[in-house]
């Protein structure tokens, strides 16, 4: 039995704000992703940009190295020309034109270093402008994009032609691809947008995302939403024949989910037992201890999946061994490479008995860059107190990996995790596992719906469920919620339960 490398420790992607001892890596960077000499931004212009406006400058680190940028402006748009200039609209790359009380957020760069596009760097500049957007309460984010591979269809089409072709898909624009992907739609051709860009041909697409939590400026103290999306997965526990055939079925989900741009996935307790399958062993203690074998293999496998699909994954539960004892720990994996752990804390007596599964002894709660989040694990979510005590910690969203043996078993947690969501004002989101491993004892029969719970009130579903699945079947299960309407129901709901308990607590 293997005991966990602590050694191997996954490597850590962060978006942060731009500083200037970053200067020279980001400029590095920029003329490697342009690969123009003259386009990218100077060390000068990076300096002034920091100065004037810096909560607008973000880099990506990952592994303690800058592996890509992006530069913005808050502009009134209104007040320049429709076919303005990237140095126009940049003051030169000064930014001195910059206005805080401006209406519009404009991207003046995105660059990423060429070793590192797999990581989805690209898209997660893009989701902290958004952010950005959605605080300062701008309407929109607007920038002039590079059409580089134009300059092969010149004498064919025009410059809109050759774009609407590209957004019908008929012709392949890393650049223009890319931002359509990323939710931004095409409004004009800009005309001699960048005089250095020759693939181009000098042209640029004008491209706006728009902001629909916008407010005008005598509502500004009101937020309309923070939405959260969240994908929990109905995972199939059928038989496989290597850790690898794990890894692509839990690849395939979080790609999917990634792809509909969930903030987490969620898979069930226990999911590393169908390992259990291709071990060869029939006893469930030894089951479970070959799983725990795996563990290195398993975090390694989701701390990728987090970085690889800038997602957020709780990755349902595992067997550990610690100290010669065995625990059911759920992890949490999160997009940015950092990698969180709760154990289970009420261990019921079918899984003591066979497993012999130790309790954990403190329940966590976590902060991320969508809200506050607890992991209730399977038939903790039973115990009321579990999950109010996440909350007086501050959580906001409960996920509860499951697994369930029949019906009966299902439908006790189902209603748990229900009533969890009322008395809490809490969104609570369940994964379970279904299907058959005839010749696996102890895992051979799994009954699962995977559901997504709020509370009952008039700013939520009137049954307090905002998705679910059909029972035992494969798919995905997705819902947003709004931590904007929960904080709101909480101050003044139909009925107050988390500050009423506060104001009438019995001896």
């Amino acid at each position: 039995m293997s005991e966990t490398d602590t050694s191997n420790k996954p490597k850590q992607i962060i978006v942060r704000n731009i500083r200037q001892k970053d200067i020279p890596e980001v400029v590095e960077v920029a003329n490697l992703s342009f690969g123009i000499p003259g386009v990218a931004f100077q060390p000068e212009h990076y300096e002034s940009h920091i100065r004037i406006f810096p909560e607008g400058q973000f880099c990506v680190e990952y592994d303690g190295k800058i592996v890509g940028a992006c530069s913005s402006i808050i502009v009134n748009f209104e007040e320049y020309s429709e076919e303005h200039t990237i140095d126009e609209i940049s003051d030169g790359g000064y930014i001195r034109n910059h206005n805080p009380k401006g209406t519009h957020l404009y991207g003046l760069d995105v660059v990423v270093h060429p070793d590192y596009q797999k990581l989805k760097i690209g898209r997660r500049l893009y989701e902290a402008r958004r952010r950005l957007c959605r605080r300062l309460n701008l309407k929109s984010i607007v920038f002039g994009g590079r059409m580089p591979n134009y300059y092969k269809y010149a004498n064919e089409m025009t410059p809109e032609q050759y774009v609407q072709e590209v957004i019908k898909k008929k012709i392949y624009d890393p650049v223009i691809t890319f931002q359509t992907m990323n939710g931004f739609q095409f409004k004009k051709i800009l005309p001699n947008y960048l005089s250095d860009d020759g693939a181009s041909l000098k042209y640029a697409t004008l491209m706006e995302w728009v902001n629909e939590d916008y407010v005008p400026p005598s509502d500004k103290d009101y937020r309309h939403a923070l939405p959260v999306r969240i994908t929990t997965v109905q995972y199939e526990m059928k038989k496989i024949g290597s850790f690898s055939d794990f890894a692509k079925q839990c690849e395939h989900y979080v790609h999917n989910s990634s792809k509909i741009r969930s903030d987490f996935i969620v898979f069930p307790e226990a999911v590393t037992l169908q390992l259990a399958s291709f071990l060869g062993e029939r006893f469930p203690s030894g089951q479970a201890q070959k799983a725990a074998s795996f563990t290195n293999e398993y975090i390694k496998l989701f701390s990728d999946l987090a970085i690889k699909y800038s997602i957020n994954i709780i990755a349902g539960s595992h067997y550990m061994e610690e100290n010669n004892d065995l625990y059911n720990v759920a992890f949490l994996f999160k997009r940015d490479g950092t990698v969180e752990k709760q154990y289970k804390l009420h261990i019921p007596s079918q899984e003591e008995k066979w497993f012999g599964i130790q309790p954990g002894n403190e329940l966590k709660v976590f902060d991320t860059e969508c809200g506050k989040i607890a992991i209730v694990v399977g038939y903790d979510i039973q115990f009321p107190e579990t999950a109010r005590l996440a909350v007086d910690k501050g959580a906001q969203i409960i996920f509860t990996p499951f697994s369930a043996e029949n019906e009966h078993d299902f439908l006790r947690l189902h209603y748990c995790a229900r009533a969890r969501a009322v008395e809490n004002q809490a969104f609570v989101v369940t994964s379970g596992s279904f299907g058959h491993l005839t010749h696996v004892t102890q895992t051979d029969s799994r009954y699962g719906k995977s559901e997504i719970f709020s509370p009952i009130d008039f700013s939520f579903p009137g049954d307090g469920v905002i998705a679910k699945g059909q029972s035992n079947a494969e798919t995905l299960v997705t819902g947003d919620v709004d931590l904007e309407a929960l904080r709101r129901n909480r101050e003044a709901g139909s009925v107050t339960p988390l500050k009423d308990r506060e104001n009438h607590r019995f001896a």
